[in-house]
């Protein structure tokens, strides 16, 4: 359900029903009412929250619809009982619910018409369309989120003046609610209309086509990170955008997937949603030289199939999960690793990927991690350490080594809150943690209760001092950066997909101000709490990085998390979840051989602590700095360095082929077509299909 409220409003409004059928057959006005205000009440909480619970009774003949159906015919079985089936208010509720529910096919048209004709074939952020083609504004947002909800509950005002009818025995009362509620739904249906018809709607997919064409003809861009995935994989293409947004070559981002345009993050880079795969191949991508794909999946063959450019698999992280030898990586012309451990990874794999195919480039995304000053802990000076707890989620089946929140993670919170000299705890569980597993779930909630118990624990001891006066300018200063980042982002929910193209070319400079408020956010809040207060950390913000870097040591999972945290050169510790042990651990998984291993009672946590308190005598920090170059690279040149000049050289590489070609064309090379020369370009703008179906 997501929340005790929305099981709350979920019982309620499955209770109300059969209370409305008591009451209709009773028959009682007063509780029929009540029973009627719960469940329109209940209905509507649930569907602004997007309840699990509603979306899925439609799948059962319970949806929307039927709901408010169900509820309009015990009213009408109410009238009845109440010896009213000769009145005409009987006859008034009867023909306004069957005028109503006509109304219904003609609203749900136009909204779906309207929905459909709004829909580009191509939608963009970052590209000039206006100056290309005209597209109109969307329709009000009034009108269409949430339209078939709002047009059902017009039906509020006949029910509720059909019931104030019989209560005071007055029909006109009925009447006159049945009256706005034929009047309402007609003119709902009515407003609609323009929107379908004439200017009010965009121009055909063909012209959306070549003026997105005619703008990469212009932009001439030259790579392109690719990108396919479902909703809650955004992050794994929002970590690459700020490496292109510092590229030295034009850079363009292409998704699939409306929902993942729906949920990237704010760049400067020009991004191409193309969900149509006819589409895509039908693109003008002549230019690109080199194509970068940050996850392996089936849609990514529709631009593996463009000769003129090199591919490289980038991925989005970097661990020592079979997912980081998959042998589908073959497919690509490159696999660019962070360092030595990812070249060995696949030599020891062997799944195809020949080793003159890796290059090293090292993680441009590990910029905001701030290396380690070891400083021991005083707690007399101020300095208390911070533990990082950030477990990796449960995985897709039930191996124990794939996560330690439910094995260990109680152990390890417990042993961290328990510490002598305290310590304080953060705890940023996986975004997907719980999503799969019941049993994850419900340790998680275990582990949150816990921390929020020791924070209020420690929060009513004395020896826990408060600075009042600098949290309340830190969180005034928060309100202060929300506000304005409010007014920054204010205009990115308004209108639909085609306006969001037409308008979506950023602010470059508001876009600056919006980064630097975020470095500023992330600081005030740092200091809206005592250093010292366990801290459960959820949501996007504050970012992972952000927490590495106000964390004196990590316990974690195996996971692309543990290969970031060794950036910072911070002690860490990993648990074993699988109970393999530690020398066989080791082998297997490179990022824990300069960690704290931990058996599944986190008894080793004592080790991780010393060497935090104690960083002299910290036995491991040598073997980190060789773990942090094998696994990440050198520190000179920079990532972004090295990611530049392996795009350039694979740039050459690309267009030295695309040369030869041409050259073998020019003379007439034996089986060589012009059309190898350079991407297909369309017969048609569309081709055979509209592409909204070619996945």
């Amino acid at each position: 359900m997501g929340s005790a409220a929305e099981l709350a409003a979920a019982v309620l409004m499955v209770l109300g029903f059969p209370c409305l059928m008591l009451a209709a057959l009773v028959p009682s006005v007063p509780a029929f009412t009540a029973a009627a205000a719960v469940t329109y009440l209940a209905d509507h909480y649930l569907h602004r929250r997007g309840s699990y619970l509603v979306n899925r009774l439609s799948k059962v003949r319970a949806g929307l619809s039927i709901r408010f159906l169900i509820r309009q015919l015990l009213l009408v079985l109410l009238l009845a009982r109440l010896s009213l089936a000769d009145n005409l208010i009987y006859y008034g509720a009867i023909a306004c619910f069957i005028a109503f529910y006509g109304l219904q096919a003609p609203h749900g048209a136009l909204t779906t018409l309207i929905r459909n004709r709004r829909r580009m074939p191509v939608a963009t952020r970052n590209v000039d369309l206006a100056s290309r083609v005209r597209i109109p504004d969307a329709p009000p947002r009034a009108l269409t989120h949430r339209a078939a909800e709002k047009m059902l509950h017009l039906d509020l005002v006949a029910v509720g003046g059909i019931l104030l009818a019989v209560a005071l025995d007055s029909a006109v009362v009925g009447f006159v609610g049945i009256g706005i509620t034929v009047a309402l739904g007609l003119a709902y249906v009515l407003v609609l209309v323009p929107y379908v018809r004439g200017r009010r709607i965009p121009p055909k997919a063909e012209q959306v086509l070549v003026a997105v064409d005619d703008w990469l003809r212009e932009y001439r861009p030259e790579t392109v990170l690719y990108f396919s995935g479902s909703k809650d994989s955004a992050y794994q293409v929002n970590m690459w955008l700020e490496t292109m947004e510092q590229m030295d070559t034009r850079p363009l981002v292409i998704l699939r997937e409306r929902v993942i345009l729906a949920n990237l993050a704010p760049t400067t880079v020009p991004v191409v949603c193309v969900p149509g795969g006819v589409h895509l191949m039908n693109l003008d991508l002549s230019t690109v030289r080199v194509a970068l794909y940050a996850a392996n999946v089936g849609k990514n063959i529709h631009l593996l199939r463009v000769p003129t450019m090199k591919h490289v698999f980038i991925g989005h992280g970097d661990s020592d999960k079979l997912a980081s030898v998959n042998p589908f990586s073959k497919a690509y012309d490159e696999v660019w690793t962070a360092g030595r451990a990812g070249r060995d990874r696949y030599a020891i794999a062997d799944v195809g990927v020949r080793d003159e195919d890796i290059v090293e480039v090292g993680r441009p995304q590990l910029a905001p991690i701030e290396t380690w000053q070891a400083t021991a802990a005083d707690p007399a000076g101020g300095h208390r350490p911070t533990v990082l707890y950030a477990p990796t989620w449960e995985g897709w089946d039930d191996n124990p080594g794939n996560t330690s929140i439910l094995l260990a993670g109680e152990n390890i919170v417990k042993r961290l809150i328990a510490a002598d000299p305290a310590v304080r705890v953060l705890y940023k569980p996986h975004p997907f943690t719980g999503t799969r597993s019941a049993q994850a779930d419900a340790a998680h909630q275990r582990i949150t209760a816990l921390i929020e118990q020791a924070a209020a624990e420690r929060a009513a001891d004395p020896r826990f001092t408060v600075d009042t006066a600098a949290q309340d300018r830190a969180r005034a200063e928060l309100v202060r950066m929300e506000a304005r980042q409010a007014d920054l982002t204010g205009g990115t929910g308004k209108g639909d997909e085609a306006e969001a193209s037409r308008d979506g070319v950023i602010d470059v400079a508001l876009h600056e101000e919006t980064a630097r408020l975020r470095v500023e956010w992330n600081t005030a809040y740092w200091n809206s709490f005592p250093d010292w207060e366990h801290r459960v950390i959820t949501g996007a913000e504050p970012r992972l990085y952000d927490c590495f870097n106000v964390s004196d040591a990590m316990v974690s999972d195996i996971s692309s998390v543990v290969s970031d945290f060794i950036a910072s050169g911070k002690p860490y510790a990993v648990t074993d979840s699988a109970e393999l042990g530690a020398e066989e651990f080791k082998r297997q998984n490179t990022a824990v051989r300069a960690a704290v291993i931990l058996s599944n009672d986190a008894a080793g946590l004592a080790e991780l602590l010393e060497a935090v308190r104690d960083p002299q005598a910290d036995p491991l920090a040598g073997e980190r700095g060789e773990l942090k170059r094998y696994l990440l690279g050198p520190d000179e040149p920079t990532s972004i360095d090295q990611f530049n000049a392996a795009v350039a050289q694979l740039a050459r590489k690309a267009e030295t082929r695309n040369l030869g070609q041409e050259s073998r064309t020019a003379v007439g090379g034996p089986d060589v077509e012009p059309a190898d020369a350079l991407p297909a370009q369309a017969a048609s703008a569309t081709g055979e299909t509209d592409g909204t179906g070619a996945n």
